[in-house]
């Protein structure tokens, strides 16, 4: 597989938060991003409401929250190559209209339950393609450590807009009711379309290599995958970020459980779930704002120890002080992944970025969904406590392992 070269820029030099977003493209696609984060989250939520107020059943609204997601590795392997093959604008554009028309369907009409969750599952089977476009324009048109930075602007603005969209979504249900909620997501979303389409450029597609003889989108969906998990550096680098992010997402999931089996105030389990995104944001803050680039490559083991060691602390069943002190620490770890984001780059096909960047994100999803699930079934012979620990080790031995193969090379200025 051929690669595409890093940037010709200077690998030690420190870019601002300030300067990448100045890059109007990318301020365009961040700020839709953002808001298109808050209306998923309060999509997903209010949905799963919804199915709990009409059925009752834990375990359906359960499985309304979980189709959001679990989906979308299915959508990558199948669909997964549109993100190279179809002009950018449109299909950033389609999948807000797309996440839009879905939210305005499940607020107007009353269906069956089945019938919703395979409204929710459609959206999330495409998401790879548009999410894996715009990562694939962001890496286009911010190079270096600009780079690096979009990805963490990105991460922070993530984290908040799930928080704010759980808040307005929880307002909203209780002020309007679900289906109002539903459709305040969906204005949201279209008009996220109607700014991609107004406002980004009209780039044209790149041609697939081999499209004449390919088959199809999805043959080539699956053809890309293949060729991108047996490429050794990619597969690594994807593991890298996928594995450390699944354990600490089993611990989150048991975070209700632990506040409920130790009997702490009603309502600390809210207070424990904001930690761990508090403290992305907090790491991701300092990690890329205060850090240059070469030691934040440098520490990337590190900050999967600090996610992995405070999970540990929790096999002691500390107190609800001491768990959001621990929670907060081990969020601060999730910046590990800034310092992968270039060598993640300098791995890839220059011709299947697109479809890479949405195999990393649906895969990342996807062992997010699964980790609660493996962690859980642990938690009912050891204790919450001692499956929460149990998270921390899977990423303590994720990071002895990445050791075990990653050096780092010194950073050199490059001359174009």
């Amino acid at each position: 597989m051929t690669t595409a070269s890093p940037p010709h820029v200077a690998l030690t030099a420190r870019t601002t938060y300030r300067q990448v977003l100045a890059e109007p493209r990318f301020r365009l696609l961040f700020l839709t991003r953002t808001l298109g984060v808050t209306a998923d989250s309060l999509r997903i939520t209010t949905f799963s409401a919804l199915v709990f107020a009409g059925t009752g059943s834990t375990l359906l609204s359960t499985l309304a929250f979980g189709a959001g997601f679990l989906p979308q590795l299915f959508g990558s392997l199948l669909f997964g190559s549109l993100a190279d093959r179809l002009p950018p604008r449109a299909l950033i554009a389609s999948g807000y209209l797309l996440e839009g028309a879905a939210a305005a369907l499940l607020a107007l009409v009353r269906m069956p339950f089945v019938a919703g969750l395979a409204v929710v599952s459609v959206v999330a089977l495409a998401t790879p393609a548009f999410s894996g476009t715009s990562a694939r324009l962001v890496a286009r048109w911010l190079h270096g450590d600009a780079y690096v930075l979009g990805r963490s602007l990105n991460n922070m603005a993530s984290s908040g807009a799930q928080l704010f969209g759980l808040t307005l979504g929880g307002a909203l249900v209780a002020a309007a009711g679900p289906r109002a909620a539903l459709a305040v997501g969906a204005a949201m979303h279209l008009l996220c379309a109607a700014a991609v389409r107004l406002r980004l450029p009209r780039l044209a597609a790149k041609p697939a290599e081999g499209d004449s003889a390919s088959g199809g989108a999805m043959r080539d969906s699956l053809r890309g995958t293949g060729a991108l998990l047996r490429h050794r550096s990619v597969r690594r680098l994807m593991f890298a970020q996928w594995l450390p992010s699944a354990f600490a997402a089993g611990a989150e999931g048991l975070i209700v459980a632990y506040a409920g089996s130790h009997r702490f105030p009603s309502g600390s389990y809210a207070m424990l779930m904001a930690c761990l995104p508090v403290g992305m944001l907090l790491g991701d803050l300092v990690v890329g704002r205060w850090l240059r680039p070469t030691t934040r490559e440098r520490m990337v083991v590190p900050l999967i120890v600090l996610m992995g060691l405070p999970l540990i602390g929790f096999a002691d069943d500390p107190g609800r002080p001491l768990s959001a002190g621990l929670l907060l620490l081990a969020g601060c770890g999730f910046a590990n992944g800034l310092g992968l984001q270039r060598e993640f780059l300098a791995a890839l096909p220059e011709q299947g970025q697109g479809q890479a960047f949405g195999l990393l994100g649906s895969g990342n999803m996807t062992l997010q969904g699964l980790g609660p699930v493996c962690v859980g079934a642990f938690a009912t012979v050891s204790g919450t406590g001692g499956a929460m620990a149990l998270a921390g080790l899977g990423a303590l031995l994720t990071a002895a392992w990445i050791l075990t193969w990653r050096r780092p090379e010194p950073a050199t200025t490059q001359v174009g």
